[in-house]
């Protein structure tokens, strides 16, 4: 997690010399009381609690942002509230979680038995925007390309986030950048190659609206009170076959094999696939789910898991496991156990 934050450090608050506090106690004699509110926070310190923690995969940092991103006005409020004094013990700053919910993810990748190399990436970041903390996560599943998925994680959430109505209507904005990205993409059609990638995102907007967006058939999945909901939509070519048609393409269904776009992809959305591209859309689904006390965790995942498990499977094969990077090992092992060959990226958000 790569935040660009001021972080109030109360060992440096420890280190100030008696004088120096001393003198800092003639020259604000009348904020005294509130000083010696403040000395008592330093010794109820341990009390304090982590609003966010994001676990990675290979480095398992933990950070406290409890006061992220505050201003100096604010931190002292809140200081007020932990000894007691200020009127409110549940406002948790700006951009946080107003119901106290602890938030982690974690994510795991498995490369498939398919003979090619690893084309599945993986983007999960926690960031600042002004006032407002986001969850950026996302899975891209390239197919005959390593270079479009790679794009994707580079760019994407930037172009979405540049939209001047995100805020707004995010919705709006992320078809649009969609479309740019997309757009982009096939003008490197010749460096980045024939291939293209799906895309499931998930932008988690101050702990509060989780705004899901995806072409292709990588999948996002919430459980609610241990019920799995699926947020994304599966762009298969079948059930698209009339807008494919219109495109001037045709879907194929051969013995034994699954629909496909000219008797070659396997999905009707995706980004790149430009000897394709006049009958494909890389047009996403976009669905606002708001976090309340029944959410409990979110699942998003390449199709190596959703081709062998159900919605409700991958929901009761982790709903007893607690940390989310533990979880997302936990799916994709047992989808492996279920005999899938496919590349198998998966990150798990749980919020509680």
């Amino acid at each position: 997690m790569n935040r660009q934050t001021q972080n109030w450090d109360v060992s440096t608050i420890e280190g100030l010399s008696s004088l120096s506090i001393l003198s800092i106690t003639f020259n604000l004699y009348p904020f005294v009381p509130l000083i010696a509110a403040f000395c008592l926070l330093l010794n109820l310190s341990a009390s304090i609690s982590l609003v966010i923690v994001q676990y990675h995969t290979v480095d398992c940092s933990i950070y406290s942002v409890e006061f992220s991103n505050m201003t100096g006005k604010e931190i002292l409020h809140k200081m007020k509230e932990k000894v007691g004094l200020g009127p409110s013990a549940f406002d948790t700053g700006k951009g946080k979680s107003k119901m106290l919910k602890t938030i982690t993810h974690g994510y795991h990748l498995l490369e498939g038995k398919s003979g090619h190399s690893m084309e599945d990436y993986v983007f999960a970041q926690f960031k600042e925007v002004g006032d407002n903390e986001l969850g950026l996560f996302a899975i891209f599943d390239g197919h005959l390309s390593q270079d479009i998925p790679d794009y994707l994680k580079s760019h994407l959430f930037d172009n979405i986030l540049k939209e001047p109505d995100f805020w707004t209507s995010p919705e709006t904005a992320i078809r649009r950048a969609y479309r740019i990205t997309d757009t982009k993409i096939l003008e490197k059609a010749k460096d980045m190659g024939r291939g293209g990638s799906t895309a499931v995102t998930a932008i988690l907007i101050n702990c509060e609206k989780l705004v899901i967006a995806n072409v292709g058939d990588s999948r996002a999945v919430i459980c609610k009170n241990g019920v799995a909901k699926q947020l994304s939509v599966d762009h298969e070519p079948d059930k698209e076959r009339e807008n494919i048609e219109s495109r001037g393409g045709f879907v194929t269904k051969f013995p034994g094999d699954v629909p496909r776009v000219d008797g070659q992809l396997a999905v009707a959305r995706a980004f790149g696939d430009k000897s394709l591209k006049e009958h494909l859309s890389s047009e996403p689904d976009v669905v606002v789910e708001f976090i309340d006390d029944e959410t409990e965790f979110v699942i998003l995942a390449s199709d190596g898991i959703w081709k062998v498990m159900s919605n409700q499977e991958a929901v009761d094969c982790i709903k007893n496991i607690k940390d989310p990077k533990s979880a997302a090992k936990r799916l994709n092992e047992e989808a492996i156990s279920r005999r899938s060959t496919d590349d198998i990226s998966c990150i798990v958000l749980r919020f509680g």
